[in-house]
């Protein structure tokens, strides 16, 4: 049985956990300890990159050595180490890393150099037996996209954002309507509150073909209506609520696509989709797409919700499949801000612009 220590430090969490894979297949999660910084960029809407590095830099070692200590596992009895190298931000990235390199170095350990995104789309793999190829919905704070995961380090984008990401969607819109911060916890929770069908609110490139996705005219528009609701708490809820089901309704159209896309490129009677990212752990995408299941007839899998946001316990889990195909990294690995799992997809920016 393989056992990793796992390291993260690619936003505003710093995160260490200890991994064995077990015989069936799955994992024990030995520990998993994260420190969140919300409290520190609440008072700024958003991470400051800066800040998010300094509170790295301080609690980096305590988190490492916690996590050992609860996992009751040595260094000596861990296989490989394992520390995000991107995407992310390069300031926060270098902390993880490094630290990772050197326990690496000092301990003669193998090293892998783990993305970030891999970490979200193998993170269900914890607690289910999957098998490749599966369609992925990964939905987060710095990306939104279909993929086909063929295999370890194997993926195929079908459709991704042409501008903003979902998370930023959300956390925009939690901004522009004072909800609070984290945004997207916060317009789930006043989103229950609010008339869906108050608003009507664009649903960005829906009839182009494919499965590409756009929010920031959606985004544009709830400013707008914003700007007319003077801190009418009722108003207010109705916006969010309005914004939740757009979101719903722009990815379950898009959803399907996707899946007749998967299905014509994989010749499989056995559909799974895995939804991973933060925003996975949103229940009302999570109940909406459940609808989609049904009616289409694929089996729809999440991570478990403390695997959702950013977290070491799946940076740990992808280190361990690398390590199995022998995808090893030498020490002097760097971090990179953009990685994305489809190396040949073309570069999306602002609107649709390929580079």
């Amino acid at each position: 049985m393989i056992t990793f220590l796992g390291i993260e430090t690619s936003c505003d969490e710093t995160a260490a956990a200890v991994i064995r894979e077990n015989d069936k297949g799955t994992a024990d999660v030995l520990s998993n300890i994260v420190s969140s910084q919300i409290s520190e960029h609440k008072k700024f809407g958003g991470v400051v990159p800066e800040l998010a590095a300094r509170a790295h830099l301080e609690n980096i070692e305590y988190i490492i050595k916690a996590a050992l200590e609860e996992s009751k596992v040595s260094l000596d009895e861990i296989d490989g180490i394992a520390a995000t190298a991107g995407p992310g931000l390069i300031v926060c990235l270098t902390v993880g890393l490094n630290m990772g390199k050197t326990i690496a170095a000092f301990s003669n350990k193998p090293f892998v150099a783990v993305n970030h995104l891999e970490g979200h789309a193998l993170s269900p793999g914890l607690e289910n037996k999957i098998q490749f190829p599966y369609l992925l919905l990964l939905i987060s704070g710095g990306h939104s996209q279909f993929l086909i995961v063929r295999d370890i380090n194997e993926y195929e984008q079908l459709g991704t954002t042409i501008d903003d990401a979902l998370g930023e969607a959300f956390d925009k819109t939690a901004k522009m309507l004072d909800l609070g911060y984290p945004g997207g916890p916060s317009v789930e929770k006043f989103a229950k509150l609010g008339d869906k069908n108050f608003f009507k609110l664009p649903e960005p490139i829906i009839n182009k073909a494919g499965c590409n996705l756009s929010f920031a005219g959606l985004k544009t528009a709830v400013l707008r209506e914003s700007k007319k609701i003077n801190d009418n708490d009722k108003l207010k809820f109705n916006l969010a609520a309005s914004f939740q089901n757009t979101i719903n309704k722009i990815l379950y159209k898009k959803t399907k696509i996707a899946i007749q896309m998967f299905k014509e490129k994989i010749n499989s009677s056995n559909i799974n989709l895995v939804v991973a990212g933060g925003v996975a752990a949103n229940i009302s995408i999570r109940e909406n797409l459940k609808k989609l299941s049904d009616e289409m007839g694929f089996k729809t899998v999440y991570p478990n919700l403390k695997f959702c946001g950013d977290n070491a316990a799946m940076i740990a889990w992808a280190g361990i499949q690398r390590f199995k195909k022998n995808l090893l990294n030498k020490i002097d690995v760097e971090a990179k801000s953009r990685w994305p799992l489809d190396e040949n997809a073309p570069y999306m920016k602002g609107p649709g612009l390929k580079l």
